[in-house]
């Protein structure tokens, strides 16, 4: 049960004044997020524009590592950053400094290419769910049980109902077989109560800018270090009570 800092996602350089866009500010921002109790990374890196880039992984995933040596680092592969098949694909096959794992969305047509694609040059893969038809096509993969994890991603804005979808993904992944370690995580409004709920049900969770930008209270968060302190309690306190 760890949990994951996610720096940055797709957010507008307007979502927050410390959402990190550079390299250099990422790699800040994980060595504070990591003093925070992070045990990992996730990141997306932007180009020197600000726009996200798969093709600035290698400087960002090379600076990061550099500032957080032994830490895993993952990045996203999402269709839209490219906007693409083939430049994504052109992209991941040119990355030097790889990261350690990168997140691949089920929903996403040309997943299972970039999965394989992945798992060639020896990136972990971290396959993104959905919803219940993410599942499905999930498991009827080959790799299924052979990726790093699972990551449960819920958007719908309903806390009830965004909840309800996670455990029913849960019981999806258990009823087909599938024994990978799973992240569970929600985004805006329900980013808290999915991390008590995974707290609750001893999985890993994350937490960042790039799901959300206020603390357990409902008050702004100052910085990514600010919700990966308030994430960490929440755990620590499971395994206590647990």
């Amino acid at each position: 049960m760890i949990v994951q800092a996610c720096l940055n996602g797709a957010r507008p350089a307007d979502f927050h004044a410390a959402l990190p866009l550079t390299a250099e500010a990422m790699a800040r921002d994980a060595v504070a997020a990591l003093s925070e109790g992070a045990a990992e990374l996730h990141i997306h890196p932007r180009d020197r524009e600000g726009k996200e880039s798969l093709a600035a992984v290698s400087e960002t995933v090379r600076l990061v590592r550099q500032a957080c040596p032994g830490t895993f680092i993952g990045v996203s592969t999402g269709a839209w950053i490219e906007n693409d098949v083939q430049r994504t694909r052109q992209a991941i096959a040119g990355w030097t400094d790889l990261p350690d794992y990168a997140s691949v969305n089920l929903s996403e047509d040309d997943a299972p290419a970039v999965i394989d694609l992945l798992a060639k040059i020896g990136v972990g893969i971290e396959a993104g769910l959905a919803t219940l038809d993410d599942v499905e096509r999930f498991a009827a993969l080959e790799i299924r049980n052979r990726v790093l994890r699972v990551l449960i991603e819920v958007g719908e804005p309903d806390t009830d109902a965004a909840l309800a979808l996670g455990m029913a993904m849960l019981h999806d992944l258990e009823s087909a077989g599938i024994r990978r370690p799973v992240l569970f995580h929600g985004f805006n409004g329900t980013i808290w109560p999915f991390v008590h709920r995974a707290a609750e049900l001893g999985l890993s969770t994350r937490i960042g800018l790039e799901d959300g930008r206020k603390l357990p209270d409902g008050s702004l968060a100052r910085d990514n270090a600010d919700m990966v302190r308030a994430a960490v309690a929440i755990t620590r306190a499971a395994r206590q009570t647990g």
